[in-house]
């Protein structure tokens, strides 16, 4: 079945007194694109979250954050005291030598780039907390997968219904067709009985026979119709795939409306303009849906 390119699926954990939350969302986007934001604690995932991404999602734009939280009096930084001391030795040398009375603001201190760094894990603990990322991923991702299965059935059964009306109104089309070459030739035949005769002349049945047959050649849209119905099965079929068939949909989709734009441009009866008007908005309606399909 096909899915949706919208979703989002999140998960959470404490690891060692920390909160971890995922978030993954996704929208539509004709090609595929990551986008993967960590703090800096687990900023040497970066590469392995994205691989794991582009393994379970095949198209649209997919933003992963993660987001990390102190459950405890444990902080999330640590503060560079060596550097600290070694600005407050300096500045205090230069006050001395140049007779400056001043103090030393120590929240100023810790706003100079380097004094305060992020508190990154040993070993051990980043391999703890890439398992329970990696872990917690996975499990946004199911929760994605399945809001992206979900309304992806919900397209499917909303493209299928235009299809169907697609298929009706070509019946519609089909009934119609063999009669329109009739009707011209009983109107050509009675309008110019009506211009000769006046004049007491008879028309050849010959040439008749020859404006209407040129007629019919120019009117017929047996193959516009086969064709069509053709990619209405192809459409039906791929929206049952388990494959990624938006791109496919996409192609017969655009297949779709040019045979309906030739059957336009070759009707030469009312009630088939009309239900060509209607085949070519339920398409339309079919394409704006496609555009949020994998």
């Amino acid at each position: 079945m096909i899915k949706s390119m919208t979703g989002f699926g999140d998960a959470s954990d404490q690891i060692d007194g920390m909160k971890y939350f995922i978030e993954i969302k996704t929208v539509n986007n004709r090609y595929l694109k990551t986008s993967v934001k960590v703090s800096e604690v687990a900023a040497f995932m970066t590469d392995e979250i994205d691989k794991l991404l582009r393994s379970c999602i095949n198209r649209g734009t997919v933003n992963f954050s993660l987001k990390i939280q102190s459950a405890s009096d444990q902080g999330l930084f640590d503060i560079d005291e060596n550097t600290i001391q070694a600005y407050i030795k300096k500045l205090t040398t230069i006050a001395e030598q140049n007779n400056i009375d001043t103090r030393i603001d120590i929240t100023s201190l810790l706003t100079i780039p380097g004094v305060i760094q992020p508190a990154l894990p040993d070993e051990q603990q980043a391999e703890k907390v890439r398992e329970s990322v990696i872990t917690m991923t996975q499990q946004a991702l199911e929760k994605l997968d399945l809001m992206r299965t979900q309304e992806g059935k919900t397209l499917a059964d909303d493209l299928i219904a235009n299809c169907d009306a697609i298929a009706q109104k070509l019946d519609i089309i089909c009934q119609k067709s063999p009669l329109v070459v009739q009707e011209y030739h009983d109107k050509l035949k009675k309008k110019v009985d009506d211009l000769l005769a006046a004049a007491r002349l008879e028309l050849d049945s010959e040439t008749l026979a020859r404006e209407v047959a040129i007629f019919a050649e120019k009117c017929d849209i047996a193959e516009e119709i086969t064709r069509l119905n053709s990619h209405l099965a192809q459409f039906k079929a791929f929206c049952k795939e388990n494959t990624n068939s938006g791109r496919k949909l996409d192609f017969v989709t655009q297949e779709m409306l040019r045979e309906a734009n030739t059957i336009a441009s070759k009707a030469s009866n009312e009630l088939i303009c009309q239900s060509v008007i209607d085949i070519k908005c339920s398409i339309d309606r079919i394409k704006e849906q496609v555009q949020n399909i994998e």
